[in-house]
């Protein structure tokens, strides 16, 4: 499933990290060399930083486009308190997905929390309240439905992976296991929580197969437990703390504000220009999301070739927007984190609300926030604050029609698909990519390696998949650096040629191609 500064730069950790001067470095007319630099400062970027700190391995250099450490980690101030003070909300990644198994696994994010104190708060999405045009609407029964097809569709997937069957859809996997929602828009509303509230995506527009084998492997591997963060820090309060760890104040290894403008790669070595100057290195790990490398944000010389281009603008990439609102009331039930709303004309229009003034969040802080995904995102992204305000208020009015709904007080959301560093939150599986292909996308071409959480074939869309990634690719380059593995050997598995499973000779009467291939 993927941000103000202010509140960053005040972080109560001592840090070195939260300055926007760490080491913002002038031009040069030589460049800086290092054995690796790692581009990017979110997770796979620190955490690939960390492990090659934990293998005695000092020369890197990160470079980070943002004034902060935490990529799509972003928070900002918002509203206000009862006695003035500014609220932090989540522009970004706001949940821990799936926690630990019963056999003791933990996922690291979890784990990384907990070390650093990160406040965070079950998401039960048990209490949630539906609504239609009308107000309030129960069809509770239709999101238990929705559960009972999805476990059924779950256990096909499971079968077309173990025998190696084409895949399809997850619409085509839900309609075979008899969830049709096309003409009940309660049912369209329970759909888009069952699965685009997840993946930003549609079910039409999803891979099946590794769809649903990317959905157990976070929520049956670790758990089906999610928890939301409302640490006052910010949730990259645990990243920006691991980094301390290994970067000193005001470390010059650590380059915020700088942005990377082009990539020349060989089986040399790799040369970043930036607009602080330039940077050699031996090694390079590009952990920029798969957005900005489908919107060629980066120049890469040579070009990067066909097999890895092609698997970058097969993946996809959502766009996953919260709308908060902050009012002078919470007029909305106390108890309820989730308002799953049904429109009569439009699938996933403004379909969802959440509550942080219930208890164990931020009480009273009356504080709702709205979430749309994809094309719905982006048409809000790109039009103004007060049309989306005017929209999103009608909903609300319909409804809670027995209730005096105020206008917020405060009122923001973030553009997610417009932003030069990311342009959209993160990625998802789409229909026809199959792992080899996505096996491009991971694979390093010459010293130029890639990270991040689209790269992981198991956990794309999550932290703990960029976790995996970062720390996977830095320990391969690690050992190709200390002398244990020859550089050959650490390749990442890449293929040049992926067939289809049709060839020429087939396309006859017998199945149904009666036009000459010649014409």
């Amino acid at each position: 499933m993927r941000h103000s500064k202010s509140q960053l730069l005040s972080l109560s950790l001592g840090l070195l990290l939260g300055s926007s001067e760490a080491a913002s470095l002038p031009r040069k007319e030589t460049c800086t060399k290092t054995k690796v630099a790692i581009l990017g400062a979110g997770v796979a970027g620190i955490t690939a930083a960390q492990t090659l700190n934990n293998a005695s391995i000092h020369d890197f250099i990160i470079l980070e486009h943002n004034d902060y450490v935490g990529g799509r980690m972003k928070h900002t101030t918002f509203g206000k308190s009862s006695d003035g003070t500014p609220f932090t909300v989540e522009l970004g990644a706001n949940w821990i997905e799936g926690l630990q198994n019963p056999s003791g696994e933990i996922n690291p994010i979890f784990r990384l929390v907990q070390k650093h104190k990160v406040k965070n708060t079950y998401s039960n999405d048990s209490a949630i309240i539906t609504y239609d045009e009308t107000g309030a609407s129960d069809y509770i029964d239709l999101i238990d439905l929705f559960d009972e097809k999805f476990e059924i569709a779950s256990q096909d997937a499971g079968y077309i992976f173990t025998e190696n069957l084409q895949d399809t859809s997850t619409r085509a996997g839900l309609s075979l296991a008899g969830w049709k929602p096309k003409k009940d828009m309660k049912m369209a509303a329970a759909d888009w929580w069952g699965w685009d509230f997840e993946t930003a995506y549609s079910p039409e527009e999803s891979g099946f197969v590794y769809g649903v084998a990317g959905n157990n492997a976070t929520f049956k591997h670790f758990s089906d437990e999610t928890n939301l963060v409302i640490d006052q820090r910010g949730y990259n309060a645990w990243l920006v703390g691991e980094a301390n760890e290994f970067l000193k104040k005001n470390d010059p290894r650590l380059r915020l504000k700088t942005t990377v403008k082009k990539i020349e790669y060989t089986t040399k070595g790799v040369k970043i220009d930036t607009n602080n100057g330039c940077v050699e290195a031996d090694y390079a790990i590009c952990t920029f999301s798969v957005g900005v490398l489908q919107n060629d944000a980066v120049d890469f010389e040579p070009t990067l070739p066909r097999w890895k281009r092609e698997a970058i603008h097969v993946f996809q990439m959502g766009t996953y927007t919260k709308i908060f609102m902050q009012f002078n009331e919470t007029f909305w039930p106390k108890d309820t984190q989730y308002f799953l709303y049904a429109d009569p004309e439009q699938r996933g229009y403004y379909p969802l609300f959440q509550s942080l003034s219930t208890p164990g969040f931020l009480p009273g802080s009356n504080i709702l926030f709205g979430t749309v995904v994809q094309q719905q995102a982006y048409e809000v992204e790109q039009q103004s604050d007060e049309k989306t305000k005017k929209e999103i208020m009608e909903v609300l009015r319909s409804m809670f029609p027995d209730k005096d709904v105020p206008e917020p007080t405060a009122f923001m959301y973030p553009r997610w698909s417009m932003e030069e560093w990311s342009y959209g939150s993160y990625s998802n599986w789409p229909v026809g990519m199959t792992l080899e292909k996505h096996q491009n996308l991971r694979a390093n071409v010459d010293r130029l390696w890639f990270a991040g959480e689209a790269n992981s074939a198991e956990f794309f869309g999550y932290l703990h998949g960029a976790y995996f990634e970062g720390q996977e690719i830095a320990e391969r380059i690690t050992r190709i650096l200390k002398g244990e593995e020859s550089e050959q050997s650490q390749q990442m598995k890449r293929y040049k040629t992926l067939r289809g499973t049709t060839e020429l000779e087939e396309h006859d009467s017998a199945n149904g191609w009666s036009t000459p291939l010649d014409d």
